[in-house]
């Protein structure tokens, strides 16, 4: 949700707010044009708006888009949440705006829209949409299940635009094809699944492109960046100049374009969107054959007939899709239909006729595998949001049959248009109970019935030249089109054309007087050759697919390429009728695509065709401007008394009162059940004009109410100071005499300031003994507080300490007592806890549990234990139980030394781990016993916390004397040196060097 703050910001910037800067950057929508009829104003308010980078105007709810060629910043995260969920004419004109308003409707209302997106290659129709998915991506509800079906309908994009996007003269990324993509929608408004229909794919490219154009993308991106293993397999080279169908534009390489990065994007989007590896693999494998077929070439032989030169192409084409190489070959030389031997001329022909069916199936393929993987399982019904990106109004110097279904479809949309914003206008009207005024505008019903209607129209005409026995040309084609549909007012050609009009007519030439202008169409190679019997044969499951052997033995009469796209456009239109409407209408604002520049002649051919004249006028026909009575009234409720600054009845009678006091006259205005209804912009602006004028007045008002408020409040401010500062004064002056009316105040502030510094110095452990210095009139209470804050540490200290590290400081406290200051190495043995046992008691050999008898063992070290006579050392285990301790050697308990009996414990002053356990001179014992353990300070805490005999710890220096039997001493010598050793030294003594602990 918005911030409130954002959100009042945005409503300075609605429609009747932007009035005011009207001479500056135009109005935001053309309906409120004076001059409406004036293609000269629209171009002027086009040409301001776009100056000042506000590339969005309505035409009513028609969105007119001028593509800006540069990032304006407009389209951020940010900005959806701005346009999210808000009233459409509450913010300036934005594509966001158009999507939202379609998906809150289709939320609320629980019914089907689309949106269509329409104009010349580069004015930004595929952006547009791009931006209306990504819209729906962030601000549609969504969970990890629907990220997936996101993911997908993003990602199609890439894919779409790699096999139907290529490089024209005006456009480095032009859609060459239709593409309408349902988006579907659950009942909780998140995106659901998808179904994509696509129309007319310009399969000539695939065989010839113009100077300084290119063939299709996905061509270049295989050969700049397939993977070399993929690309031996298909036997191609990385360079599209060895390739006939790429070379004719001599423009493979594209500053704008990035093949090696959209590869990427391609074969990532194509595993996400599921495609298989053998899916890929053919697909490629397609790809390579267009590639192949290109470069096949023919001679001619004695009898005229065409013949491969080289049959290395068919032997790669045999491999990547694979066909009878025998039987490819013979067809290729004897023509696609296999009937007879054909020349060099209708070889090349037919060749090229191969490429094209080839990738225009294939794409039709591409399409419905992307359907398949958007489809959603759930029978639930669904809403949808349609999405129709498709060519606008074409006009060329040579327009061939492709120009006429293009032109054909805009007819068909315009019709559509028009006839669905009448409609709209006419159910408002109804609804809100006004009079419907007939509004008179061109109906090119006329035009569509010359190109469809059955039996009489140009397509049926070309479809009885394209099948009838016999054989068919370009010129018969012309001569039945004259003969049949020649008296026609809106169809011309050189024969039926006036003397001054005939010289820019061809003599293969038609002309049609479509509703946005003139065309000029080319007849030659409107007939083609069939080319799916050897296509057939193929092996490549694509292929395959696409060319199913059903078609050789149906012995209906096949349809036409035109008569396809008439139905499908029936089709389309059939869909778009059924759903509540939107339409972008995008406008390329220059041919060299140069930020800024806007080029008047080239906008005013687009106006003309994309027919936003005929739209503005059927929008303006009636009334310019219309508002809900409780939006109008609070916006305008300033201009008079009697509503300003509250009204208290309906909305309805307070509009009413409104407008008599402004002065409407009766035909400016109308009064429906909900809105009011302003016919001329000139009223409105003249409305908006006396708000601003009142808003200025209103502000001085407020302004100088608004000024005597922050006097009035900054003088008290001032008194209130002179009074504290006083008080204080005397408060310190007395301030260590007893509390009074003139310190009081003062040492309460002293008091209270001294507290709350204090809560942020309190000492936060128990080792902390920092106190905050206190004033004389608090030091009892600061001493009360500090006792309570130590009590209440120790006490969390206590409460923190748990069993087991109770028992190491318990632990430590003795080891301490024993050690410190006494033995090299204890200070640094401090923050090694002890562990309860270094050995378990599975490392005890069994026979020596038995023998202990039960007894528990408490703790067990590996020790070195030293002869008393030889000094040798012998590897022991040294196991204190409850009540002895035993000196173990594997199965046999070596000595036991009762605690009751233990005499004492000896260790030196330095860092050694040598002790000696002294035993009485009696016949149970051999001797004192002489051990090295490598814990020390651990061993001798344990042994003298479970003999209970902390005091018997001896710490010594220089030497010890231990006896060997009763009678009988040895010696022990304590030395420090570079390296710890234990040796026999000359003398007979047990020397034990101990290393130096570094400071």
């Amino acid at each position: 949700p918005l911030k409130k703050k954002e959100r009042v910001k945005s409503l300075f910037l609605n429609m009747e707010g932007a009035l005011t800067a009207r001479d500056r950057v135009g109005v935001q929508d053309f309906v409120l044009l004076d001059s409406h009829t004036s293609e000269t104003a629209f171009l002027d308010n086009l040409r301001k708006r776009y100056r000042e980078n506000l590339i969005y105007t309505y035409i009513g709810t028609l969105l007119v888009s001028v593509n800006p060629y540069k990032e304006l910043g407009i389209y951020s995260v940010k900005q959806m949440e701005i346009y999210q969920g808000v009233n459409f004419f509450e913010l300036p004109p934005h594509i966001y705006a158009i999507a939202d308003n379609a998906y809150r409707v289709m939320c609320t209302e629980y019914n089907n829209h689309f949106i269509l997106i329409s104009g010349e290659s580069g004015a930004g129709k595929t952006e547009a949409s791009k931006k209306i998915l990504q819209y729906f991506a962030v601000t549609c509800p969504t969970t990890e299940q629907l990220q997936i079906v996101r993911d997908r309908l993003l990602l199609s994009n890439p894919v779409l635009e790699a096999f139907g996007n290529a490089k024209t003269l005006r456009n480095d990324n032009s859609s060459r094809f239709g593409k309408y993509m349902d988006i579907q929608f659950d009942f909780k408004g998140a995106p659901v699944g998808g179904h994509i229909l696509s129309y007319l794919i310009e399969k000539s490219r695939v065989v010839h492109q113009n100077q300084g154009e290119r063939n299709f993308h996905i061509f270049y991106q295989l050969l700049e960046s397939g993977e070399e293993d993929l690309l031996r397999w298909l036997g191609l080279e990385p360079a599209p100049q060895k390739y006939m169908y790429l070379i004719q534009g001599r423009c493979a390489k594209v500053s704008s374009i990035n093949d090696k990065s959209d590869w990427k994007t391609v074969r990532k989007a194509l595993s996400v969107i599921d495609f298989t590896d053998t899916n890929i693999e053919h697909l490629f494998g397609v790809i390579a054959s267009v590639l192949h077929l290109g470069n096949i070439q023919y001679e001619e032989d004695s009898n005229g007939h065409a013949i491969i030169t080289n049959g290395s192409q068919i032997k790669w084409l045999s491999k990547v899709s694979p066909l009878g190489r025998r039987s490819f070959h013979s067809d290729l030389e004897a023509g696609i239909e296999g009937t007879s031997p054909l020349n060099i001329d209708l070889a090349f022909c037919a060749r090229d006729a191969a490429a094209k069916a080839i990738y225009g199936r294939t794409f039709t393929w591409l399409v419905n595998k992307i359907n398949g993987s958007l489809a959603n399982k759930d029978l639930t019904r669904k809403t949808v949001i349609g999405l129709l990106d498709i060519y606008g109004f074409e006009v060329f110097d040579t327009n061939s049959f492709e120009q006429f279904c293009i032109n054909y479809c805009n007819e068909k949309l315009q019709q559509l248009l028009i006839e669905m914003t009448l409609k709209a206008e006419q159910e408002e009207y109804e609804l809100e109970g006004i009079e419907w005024e007939p509004i008179p505008y061109f109906n090119n019903k006329i035009i569509c019935d010359l190109v469809e209607e059955k039996h009489k129209g140009i397509i049926s005409i070309l479809d009885e030249e394209c099948l009838r026995p016999g054989e068919a040309t370009d010129l018969s084609f012309l001569e039945k089109l004259e003969e049949k549909v020649g008296d026609h007012a809106h169809f011309l050609t050189r024969k039926l054309a006036d003397q001054k009009t005939r010289k820019s007519i061809d003599w293969v030439d038609f002309r049609l007087l479509h509703y946005a202008g003139e065309v000029t169409y080319c007849v030659v190679g409107e007939c083609g050759l069939d080319n799916k019997p050897v296509l057939c044969k193929s092996k490549n499951g694509i292929i395959k697919e696409c060319f199913l052997p059903l078609e050789l033995d149906n012995r209906r009469r096949p349809e036409t390429v035109a008569t396809q796209f008439k139905n499908s456009l029936v089709s389309l239109i059939e869909i778009l009728m059924s759903k509540e409407p939107s339409y972008i209408r995008c406008i390329k604002p220059n041919e060299g695509k140069e930020p800024g520049k806007f080029d008047d002649v080239l906008i005013r051919h687009q106006v003309k065709y994309l027919g936003l004249m005929e739209h503005l006028r059927v929008r303006r026909a009636g009334f310019a401007y219309r508002r809900k009575y409780e939006v109008f009234l609070q916006r305008y409720k300033s201009l008079c008394p009697a509503t300003w600054p509250h009204w208290h009845g309906s909305a309805s009678e307070g509009v009413e009162r409104l407008i008599k006091h402004i002065g409407y006259k009766p035909e400016e205005y109308k009064l429906g059940r909900t809105k009011i209804f302003i016919r001329f912009p000139r009223t409105l602006f003249a409305t908006e004009d006396a708000f601003e004028y009142s808003k200025h007045l209103l502000a001085i008002k407020l302004e100088a109410c608004w000024r005597g408020v922050l006097a009035r409040k900054e003088a008290k401010k001032r008194m209130w100071a002179v009074e504290t500062i006083r008080k204080f004064i005397k408060g310190f002056i007395n301030r260590k005499n007893p509390i009074c009316p003139e310190n009081d105040e003062f040492v309460r502030f002293v008091q209270y300031t001294y507290l709350t510094k204090l809560k942020d110095h309190v000492p936060k452990s128990v080792l902390d003994q920092n106190w905050l210095k206190a004033p004389a009139t608090l030091e009892e209470t600061s001493e009360l507080l500090k006792k309570i804050c130590m009590r209440n540490l120790v006490r969390k200290y206590c409460q923190g300490i748990t069993a087991e590290k109770k028992a190491q400081l318990q632990q430590k406290v003795i080891a301490s007592a024993i050690f410190r200051g006494k033995k090299d190495g204890y200070v640094q043995s401090i923050n090694q806890p002890f562990a309860d046992t270094r050995l378990s008691e599975t490392d005890i050999n069994p026979k020596v549990l038995q023998l202990i008898r039960g007894e528990k063992v408490k703790y067990v070290t590996p020790v070195v234990k030293y002869d008393r006579k030889g000094f040798k050392a012998r590897e022991r285990q040294l196991v204190l139980t409850q009540s002895a301790a035993y000196v173990v050697e594997m199965a046999k308990i070596k000595q036991k030394i009762d605690y009751a009996t233990l005499k004492g414990i000896s260790t030196s002053n330095l860092s050694d781990g040598l002790l000696v356990v002294h035993v009485p001179e009696d016949s149970k014992q051999k001797g004192d016993a002489i051990l090295h353990c490598e814990h020390i300070f651990e061993t001798v805490t344990k042994l003298c916390m479970l003999a209970n005999k902390q005091n018997a710890v001896s710490i010594v220096q220089g030497s010890l004397q231990f006896h060997v039997s009763p009678g009988k001493e040895g010696t022990i010598t304590f030395t420090s040196g570079q390296e710890p050793q234990i040796y026999k030294a000359k003398n007979g003594h047990l020397t034990v060097v101990s290393a130096r602990i570094k400071s």
